[in-house]
């Protein structure tokens, strides 16, 4: 009992906490509330009266703490224990089909049952309950890492601060969708036009405004609202076996989950339930895309498994894409940071798929030539979800007589270097290489992007001046030219005041200490982004032994094919390439590095990992920090190609598959002696 509150108070604010919470339920989750909202604001009103007279009684998960925290300074990085996959798209009847006939098929069973979901345009959310009270709320991000928005996650009304009822594990991840009904997207744009701010596009774009304010206040003046359509990490209590159950657990613990969700069996039940949320999309409070569609049963999902970032049990089936008729202007060829060109449709402003369009892309000079598109005519532009703009195809019959062809230039249209297509590829080429400054100013965007290098602050306009007019006379050409900067250089740009260069110089001594996937991404090879830098940093762990690698030893890394492998290795062998890495380590950009023949010698090199259940003498990042030092891997799942489970108290459904697959485990002790034994060693 608190000191500051008789048992009468405590008593009384216990009450009305549940009261309001079991009234929140009844209005958000099932939709089907109790009382009016006059007597529902009566017992907050209390609630808040009796907190304010005896603040010693308040609770982290009271319901009057949603707007109490203060504003962060910002963003902070969560690994999700689970990845966050994507999904494939079926953008037909026939895509969808044969994703039916893939399932089957590795099932070996005739039918299958599928859970349908309304496919919300929002925001992917992930959020952490430990005993029931939720502790964290993170964004996808890139599906490995995510940023922290626990303070604005907290605001959404729809999102409960605890869980209810019982029977819930002591640690479950949900997931699900942030959005913004229709409804209160019209309203907030009216606000904002009224007070003369710049309204949204879309719903969606509000949304992840919203979620991504500094300030809980700014969130919680939102309408935002959360849809949960499944889990990521669980410890503790097993789930039920069917996804459509887990969504029902979900409900009955306070979690809002969409009230079109069906379970439906095989293609003809996907088909019929497709076609009746398509009907009705336009009548819907919010917006949707598609549907998605999940294999209901838990034992064939991991039956089936996962290919590259995607599951092979779900698929989203996309509504077919808004089209509309508009003029091309005229057709521009950007350089991008791989000095790669690509023309890009100057139209006639157009509404279509929610947005107002202006720029489309035309992919290539094939594209261009297949599909007859020149300037002056009246084109149909394409928009779904997401996915950029693209011209379709041209209107021939009302194309003017002399309309000209459109043709590749020979010169770069940026730093004039001669355009070079090479026999057998799509793609023309600026050979500028760094000398272009377009390169220059992509490669840099990509150096300091928050998935690269993770420079905050350092945005387009801040690289615009940087490369053409440079700062304290430094013009910046590449990115080791970034750690030279000082402050008193930085507060010579336009509108960048001491403050601003002293955060931005703050930002680039914070960026040095990465790792090596993340440099190999930061560099811009060619073909190698995030997953192929990780798999060349898992193989190689040292800079010095993937410099000097030849095609052939860099094809034997796992998803780098003769392609990859010829982009690297030429990377590699250009001299101002090595200068500019040697200068970017001689500043002090730096990672986590084996000592001397360790990636060989490692004990535990090879073995993956799974942890379960609390550890006494570690937290889960501590246990993972000396497996990974050791050679070892963390996974967040269970399988076959798990060598060890790391089993502590209450440990739930990873203990009990690992005993079902006869995978070895280590309780604590035993996981101390293996990693005090190897780090004897080693």
């Amino acid at each position: 009992m608190s000191p500051g509150g008789s048992p009468s108070v405590e008593a009384r604010a216990k009450q009305l906490r549940e009261q309001i919470e079991y009234h929140n339920y009844r209005y958000y989750v099932l939709d089907d509330p109790e009382i009016p909202d006059a007597e529902f604001d009566r017992l907050f009103r209390e609630l808040q009266q009796l907190e304010k007279a005896h603040p010693d009684i308040v609770t982290e998960d009271s319901p009057t703490q949603r707007v109490g925290g203060q504003p962060v300074d910002r963003f902070r990085e969560v690994r999700h224990a689970v990845p966050m996959l994507s999904l494939e798209n079926a953008f037909s009847e026939e895509e969808m089909a044969e994703f039916d006939r893939r399932v089957r098929e590795r099932l070996d069973v005739e039918t299958v049952d599928y859970t349908g979901e309304t496919k919300l345009d929002g925001v992917s959310i992930s959020l952490l309950y430990e005993h029931g009270r939720l502790i964290r709320g993170a964004t996808r991000g890139d599906g490995t890492t995510g940023e922290d928005v626990t303070h604005n996650v907290r605001t959404v009304d729809t999102i409960p601060l605890r869980l209810r009822g019982k029977g819930f594990p002591r640690l479950l991840e949900v997931r699900g969708e942030v959005f913004m009904p229709r409804e209160g997207f019209a309203e907030l744009n009216r606000k904002l036009e009224a007070a003369g701010s710049k309204t949204f596009v879309n719903p969606r774009n509000a949304a992840a405004g919203s979620l991504r304010q500094l300030d809980p206040r700014l969130a919680a003046e939102r309408p935002l609202a959360f849809f949960g359509f499944g889990i990521g990490q669980v410890e503790g209590e097993s789930l039920p076996e069917r996804h459509s159950e887990i969504l029902t657990a979900l409900q009955e613990w306070g979690i809002r989950v969409s009230p079109r969700t069906r379970v439906v069996r095989g293609l003809d039940g996907c088909r019929t339930f497709y076609d009746g949320l398509a009907a009705e999309r336009a009548d819907l409070p919010y917006e949707i895309d598609g549907v998605v569609f999940k294999v209901d049963r838990k034992d064939q999902q991991r039956q089936l498994g996962f290919v590259s970032r995607a599951p092979r049990w779900a698929i989203a089936w996309k509504f077919p894409a808004e089209e509309a008729a508009t003029v091309l202007r005229d057709v521009e060829f950007q350089v991008g940071r791989t000095g790669a060109l690509t023309p890009v449709a100057r139209l006639e402003p157009v509404f279509v798929g929610g947005v107002t369009v202006s720029n489309a892309t035309l992919h290539n000079m094939d594209e261009i030539e297949r599909k007859d598109v020149r300037p002056g005519d009246t084109v149909i532009v394409r928009r779904a979800g997401d996915v950029i703009p693209e011209v379709v195809r041209a209107v021939p019959e009302k194309r003017k007589r002399g309309a000209r062809r459109v043709k590749l230039p020979e010169s770069c249209p940026v730093c004039g270097s001669e355009v070079v297509r090479a026999e057998g590829e799509v793609v023309a080429r600026c050979s500028g290489g760094l000398f272009c400054p377009a390169q220059r100013k992509e490669s840099l965007r990509h150096f300091a992007s928050r998935r690269a290098m993770d420079i905050d602050g350092l945005g387009t306009k801040l690289i615009d001046q940087l490369v053409e007019q440079g700062a304290g006379g430094k013009r910046v050409k590449n990115p080791a030219d970034l750690y030279e900067l000082t402050a008193d250089d930085l507060v010579q740009l336009e509108r960048v005041g001491a403050k601003s260069a002293e955060n931005l110089v703050n930002a680039l001594v914070q960026s040095k200490e990465t790792t090596l996937a993340r440099f190999l991404y930061a560099l811009g090879i060619r073909e190698v982004g995030e997953v192929t830098a990780a798999a060349l940093a898992e193989h190689f762990g040292e800079l010095e032994r993937l410099e000097d690698a030849d095609e052939e030893e860099l094809q034997s890394v796992p998803d780098v094919g003769p392609v990859v492998a010829r982009h690297v290795h030429a990377f590699f062998r250009q001299t101002h390439n090595r200068e500019i890495i040697q200068r970017l380590l001689a500043a002090g950009v730096t990672w986590p590095r084996p000592t001397s023949g360790e990636r060989s010698g490692k004990a535990l090199a090879g073995k993956t990992f799974v942890l379960t259940g609390a550890l006494e003498a570690f937290t889960r990042d501590e246990a993972r920090e000396r497996i990974e030092a050791l050679g070892g891997k963390v996974t967040g799942s269970v399988s076959r190609k798990t060598d060890f489970v790391v089993v502590g108290s209450e440990a739930g459904s990873k203990l009990e598959k690992a005993q079902a697959l006869g995978i070895q485990t280590l309780d604590e002790p035993a996981f101390r002696e293996l990693i005090s034994v190897h780090h004897t060693r080693d």
